[in-house]
């Protein structure tokens, strides 16, 4: 399975570094993993509603350009569906049992995705209703991604 991760912005602390390299290691096992990070768009404070989405559109091209065709488009969104852990393992599962072994996960930026980006998506996901820094929500996504494929091959990991 190839999974990519396409994301607003670039890590800079070297603890979300190194915390990102440890589950693109510990993932190698289970799926081709390709991290892609776009630039994000300056938003300087008090943006009108027109400033914003005009932001998200342009951030919004940059994401669309880098989605690998044919991929199953998964992205992060507060109004999306929660899931349990358990949950998202399954539902990775049936991709890949449906023959869809190419699956995108999409994090925007700072103001969230643009509306262009939400109409690509083949499944909304939203972990919580709270919002988190980028940089970990990153770290997060590859956790439950990790924790996936322990569930969906019975190895110990997942309590």
């Amino acid at each position: 399975m190839k999974i990519s991760i396409v994301c607003v912005g670039k890590i800079k602390e070297k603890y979300y570094i190194q915390a990102i390299k440890e589950f693109e290691k510990r993932l190698s096992r289970y799926c081709s993993l390709e991290i892609i990070e776009v630039p994000d768009e300056k938003a300087p404070e008090n943006l009108s509603p027109g400033d914003v989405l005009n932001l998200l559109d342009r951030e919004g091209d940059k994401i669309m350009a880098k989605i690998p065709s044919n991929s199953y488009v998964i992205t992060l969104e507060i109004d999306g569906k929660n899931l349990s852990s358990s949950e998202l393992a399954d539902h990775l599962e049936k991709c890949g049992v449906s023959g869809r072994s190419s699956i995108c996960f999409v994090i925007g930026g700072s103001l969230g995705l643009s509306q262009s980006v939400k109409s690509l998506s083949d499944f909304k996901l939203s972990f919580s209703n709270m919002t988190f820094p980028h940089q970990l929500f990153r770290i997060m996504v590859l956790e439950q991604i990790y924790r996936s494929f322990k569930i969906n091959r019975n190895e110990p990991y997942h309590k």
